[in-house]
């Protein structure tokens, strides 16, 4: 109750500094980057980043559809799942690469019923249902 009068007695000024990186929405489960766009044909310049940083394959969980995203009812066609927690340090500088380079993607940090199985973060655009 404190913290929405405080809210509405000093409301937000806004800022004339232009962000260089894309908006990055925050939950504690999930964080979530949507702008720019992404292709599967893309996904070799990822792999790549991330052989180049960490000295191994990236460590892809899916590519395209799989039975689970079938049986979620989640059209994953074009998205991959990257068996990696968001805040280890590789998951923290997958998604420090995705978003400098546009690429957008969603970052489960556990289990969301019906969304996610576990951490892991999804390249490509949020899936739509089937």
């Amino acid at each position: 109750k404190k913290a929405n009068e405080l809210a509405k007695a000093n409301p937000p000024v806004k800022s004339l500094v232009k962000p260089t990186l894309m908006s990055l929405n925050k939950t504690a489960t999930v964080m979530r980057s949507t702008a720019g766009s992404w292709s599967l044909a893309n996904l070799g310049t990822v792999q790549q980043f991330f052989s180049k940083t960490f000295g191994r394959p990236l460590p892809t969980s899916t590519i395209g559809q799989s039975a689970t995203h079938n049986r979620m009812g989640w059209d994953h066609r074009h998205a991959v799942d990257v068996g990696l927690h968001p805040d280890s340090a590789e998951g923290r500088a997958l998604i420090a690469y995705l978003q400098s380079q546009g690429i957008p993607f969603l970052a489960f940090r556990g289990a969301v019923p019906g969304v996610s199985t576990g951490p892991h973060i999804h390249i490509g655009s949020p899936s739509h249902r089937l």
